[in-house]
């Protein structure tokens, strides 16, 4: 019990920790992705703020602008100032260009002509003017547009004359539409959302349009809410659904966890907060994370995966152990058994010495005669081998007697001639049988090296040799139709030979009582084979053709074999490769054996 209370123990502590180091880990890739993105927005919102920030410094340098506000009466001079605000704003390429004088009055404007220009409108109001008179500086400010309601960066820079004496404001309206599309990107599996907040915690730049002008820092500050309705006119600044959820363990200070209530429901989100620069501003780049429950899932996977090796390492080493104990308790007891029975195997070793020597005797006795019947095999064997080599060996005898005894006569008359020509008879005669006796003494010969490259041909040359050497053979047509180009085949020469001898000798037995026996031997191309049939037109097979392949199987007589010819032969055969079946003749009477094997080239 106590030891599955510290196994669930040691569980639950694998897990948990698996559970926190997956969120720190989950949290620190949102927030690297959350910095990256902080930077990139950041850059962006510099470059267009270094990119138009030094433009009405250069365009209150126009002469024509401190002209127009010394004149402000002098219709020539401020169409003049019009037109020139046409062509400024046509080549920055911003919204608008206007031009105040120092109560904030616009005189001169690039829409002058249109129905909504600035012209006639007092500006005083707007802090990127007053900021602008108050300082002397260029001022950037964001505000929506007082009649077009569209969000604007406003650039204002004050107009002075020779001395340095302030004559008014020129200002610039760059709407935020193109800097907006900029932030967009591809969809990525980790989609970070962007807001943009002013000095009071209002959204006037977002990547979703559901957060923009909504209020991001709702507080109690009585002199928000004017300035607020100053900078965003006829517009409901609702405060966002937000709760601080508090900031994950291991992040950065800037870095934050928040809830924020949508139409979909509430989202927990990563929040990097950086300040923009020149501005008031701040950035907020927001991360959802989701993706951590994943990273926690895959760490606590990852977690129980180590918790299940080390389980499992434990219980093989605990259960090494245990039998390693266990062996050691039973070596002693097996010790003490030893020692307390050494007494009785010793005087029953006496006993048993006794009957080992008897064993011995008898196995000796069956080792002889296992070895006499073997013998007696042996004999059997070369017994119904003889009676043929007799009978092939007695003509040659007999006709060497004759030409002996005819030399002598020839020698007594001096017929040397006659005598030369007796002993060429004589020698002819002998390597007649000399070749006859090597035949045998081949075939009897046990097969040494594995299988190589064979003529066909000459195993089936020894074994006609072999079988027309029996006295059962004679009187039977042997036709050997002998190829004459090489039939090379992947075999060995002996072994080969003795499936020929089996197949030959089983059909000059099937021949008797036939009157015109024969047997045909035709060796075939198959392809990749060699085919060698043996032919005879004997009795044929029986039904199961396949039975007369099992040991001990035979139709004839116990004195004529014990039906492992053909068992032995495919057993040889399958062990070179090859096959060999047997079945009765379609064209006629008799059976048909057919020796397949394996065609290969002299070289190989």
């Amino acid at each position: 019990m106590l030891h599955r209370f510290g196994v669930y123990a040691i569980l639950a502590v694998t897990l948990l920790l698996s559970w926190l180091l997956g969120g720190w880990y989950g949290y620190r890739q949102l927030e690297q992705e959350a910095l990256q993105e902080a930077f990139r927005y950041r850059q962006l919102v510099a470059n267009e703020l270094n990119r138009y920030l030094p433009v009405p410094a250069l365009i209150a340098e126009h002469p024509l602008l401190a002209e127009a506000l010394r004149e402000p009466d002098d219709a020539v001079i401020l169409l003049r100032a019009n037109e020139q605000m046409q062509r400024m704003a046509t080549i920055v390429g911003g919204s608008d260009i206007y031009l105040m004088d120092m109560s904030g009055l616009t005189i001169a404007a690039n829409n002058f002509g249109q129905p909504d220009t600035f012209v006639g409108n007092n500006y005083a109001f707007r802090p990127y003017f007053h900021e602008a008179v108050r300082t002397g500086e260029s001022v950037a400010y964001f505000a929506l547009g007082y009649r077009s309601l569209e969000r604007g960066l406003y650039f204002t820079h004050p107009v002075r004359d020779q001395r340095g004496n302030m004559l008014g404001v020129v200002a610039i309206k760059v709407l935020v539409h193109e800097l907006e599309s900029q932030w967009h990107r591809p969809e990525s599996p980790r989609q970070a959302d962007m807001v943009v907040l002013d000095g009071d915690g209002i959204s006037f730049l977002t990547s979703r349009s559901e957060w923009l002008y909504r209020d991001f820092q709702p507080g109690s500050d009585p002199e928000k809410a004017p300035r607020i309705r100053r900078r965003y006119p006829a517009r409901e600044l609702t405060p966002v659904d937000l709760m601080e959820k508090g900031k994950p363990w291991g992040l950065a200070e800037e870095s934050s966890r928040i809830q924020l209530g949508g139409p979909t429901g509430a989202e927990v989100y990563l929040t990097v907060e950086t300040a923009l620069p020149r501005l008031d501003w701040s950035l907020m780049v927001l991360t959802n994370t989701r993706p951590v429950l994943w990273t926690r899932g895959g760490f606590v996977v990852g977690g129980l995966a180590m918790f299940l090796a080390g389980f499992l390492t434990w219980l093989y080493l605990r259960e090494r152990y245990r039998r390693e104990r266990e062996l050691a308790l039973r070596g002693e007891q097996l010790e003490r058994r030893v020692a307390q029975r050494t007494a009785d195997l010793k005087r029953s070793n006496d006993q048993l010495l006794d009957e080992i020597q008897e064993r011995e005797r008898a196995q000796t006795e069956l080792r002889e005669t296992q070895q006499e019947l073997i013998q007696a095999a042996k004999l059997a064997v070369l017994g119904q081998m003889s009676a043929g080599l007799n009978h092939e060996i007695n003509q040659p005898l007999t006709a060497i007697q004759g030409y002996a005894r005819n030399s002598r006569k020839f020698l007594e008359r001096g017929a040397t001639d006659m005598v030369d020509a007796n002993l060429e008879e004589i020698v002819s005669l002998c390597d007649k049988m000399a070749e006859l006796i090597r035949q045998f003494k081949v075939f009897a010969r046990k097969s040494e090296g594995p299988p190589s490259v064979v003529d066909l041909r000459l195993a089936v040359d020894g074994a006609l040799k072999i079988i027309r050497a029996q006295h059962t053979s004679a009187g039977i047509e042997i036709c050997w139709r002998r190829p004459e180009a090489p039939v090379m085949c992947h075999g060995d020469l002996i072994r080969i030979e003795q499936v020929m001898v089996n197949l030959v000798a089983n059909a000059v037995q099937a021949l008797e009582g036939r009157e015109q026996p024969e047997i045909e031997v035709v060796v075939e191309d198959e392809g990749d084979y060699w085919r060698c049939c043996v032919r005879d037109n004997g009795h044929g097979l029986p039904g199961n053709t396949e039975q007369v392949f099992e040991p001990f199987f035979t139709t004839r007589s116990v004195k004529q074999g014990l039906g492992l010819g053909l068992s032995i032969s495919r057993q040889i055969v399958d062990a070179l490769g090859g096959s060999l079946i047997g079945h009765n003749r379609e064209d006629g009477p008799g059976a048909e054996f057919v020796l397949k094997l394996k065609q290969r080239r002299a070289e190989e």
